[in-house]
């Protein structure tokens, strides 16, 4: 009885200009890369609101943990949540459009891509409006490479028969179409898998490494755009529509400073701290280019069949596909 009086008191909060809205992720402030674009998203929420509308927030998990976030949401257990696409794309597949491999030439137009003024988030909300979810803004996160322990990956062949650690489905799909054996697991528990030879390796954007100290384990690193993904910040669709327009706004507002900011933030970290620290622990980046670049392309051209089969209207899946190229 005390839960379910919690989880009423909470969802009683998410009423039109409510001032303190119970705010979930489960990413942990340790996050030097996206925790400060998070706490741009609140700070400029409470100052574009004129302090109408506030986050408290439970990070790291304290109050929905990464699998119970979007449920939660659903609830109205919380009224916004940090969350990254790769956890919901499954139940949300437009959103993979931005985690296919190869998806975007460069990180700046993977970047362009996302916009919140842009085509692309356009028929990103509408297709998620059908579901009760508003996507607010969100920051694309640094091309996911493969890391290995035992020998790096120059070509698809290398990747056969690898069980490679993977955070979502469109990875697992990559995986599989290179030949390895996905296996999905949350990111705390990839150190001691590694260590015990439970996998091979993984693939992940940098800031999984680091921030699990992974480069004390794995050796090498294969830099190509084998996946992305984003972490974005998502309230209820009917929460939304019914805050009057000034607060709208406002919320608007701080999904757009949470990607321009946060963003900027983010790849500063990456390009920076993150990379020196992968280098330091004596990881070998390669990186694939001409034809090794162009057999992995070709490698993983089934991922996208599967992906427009998730989505299940080929009209929708080539405008998204087209959006990403045109950024």
């Amino acid at each position: 009885a005390a839960a379910g009086l919690g989880v009423a008191g909470l969802a009683a909060c998410g009423r039109p200009e409510a001032g303190t809205l119970p705010t979930a992720t489960y990413i942990p402030q340790s996050y030097d890369d996206l925790y400060p674009g998070i706490q741009t998203f609140m700070d400029t929420l409470a100052t574009a609101s004129g302090g109408r509308l506030s986050c408290d927030m439970y990070d790291a998990g304290t109050l929905l943990g990464a699998e119970q976030l979007l449920p939660g949401l659903l609830l109205g257990v919380a009224d916004v949540m940090f969350q990254t696409s790769s956890y919901v794309s499954s139940s949300y597949p437009i959103l993979g459009v931005m985690e296919l491999p190869f998806g975007a030439e460069d990180f700046a137009k993977q970047r362009r891509a996302v916009d919140p003024d842009g085509p692309l988030f356009a028929l990103v909300n509408e297709q998620l409006a059908v579901q009760g979810v508003r996507l607010l803004g969100g920051m694309p996160c640094t091309f996911e490479y493969l890391w290995t322990v035992d020998r790096p990956i120059l070509e698809p062949a290398d990747v056969r028969g690898l069980r490679v650690r993977v955070a979502g489905e469109i990875e697992g799909e990559t995986v599989k179409a290179l030949g390895g054996a996905p296996v999905f697991m949350g990111s705390s528990e990839v150190f001691e898998a590694l260590e015990r030879g439970t996998i091979d390796g993984l693939m992940s954007y940098l800031g999984t490494i680091v921030s699990r100290d992974l480069q004390e384990i794995v050796r090498y690193g294969t830099r190509a755009h084998f996946g992305a993904y984003t972490v974005d910040a998502y309230c209820r669709t009917g929460w939304y529509d019914d805050q009057p327009p000034e607060l709208r706004a406002a919320l608007d507002q701080a999904g757009r400073a949470l990607y321009r900011d946060g963003t900027e933030v983010m790849t500063g970290v990456h390009d920076g701290d993150y990379l020196t620290a992968v280098l330091d622990g004596g990881v070998e980046l390669v990186e694939p280019g001409g034809a090794e670049l162009e057999a992995f392309r070709a490698a993983v051209g089934p991922v996208y069949g599967r992906w427009h089969d998730m989505i299940g209207d080929p009209a929708v899946a080539d405008r998204a596909v087209a959006m990403v190229d045109e950024a």
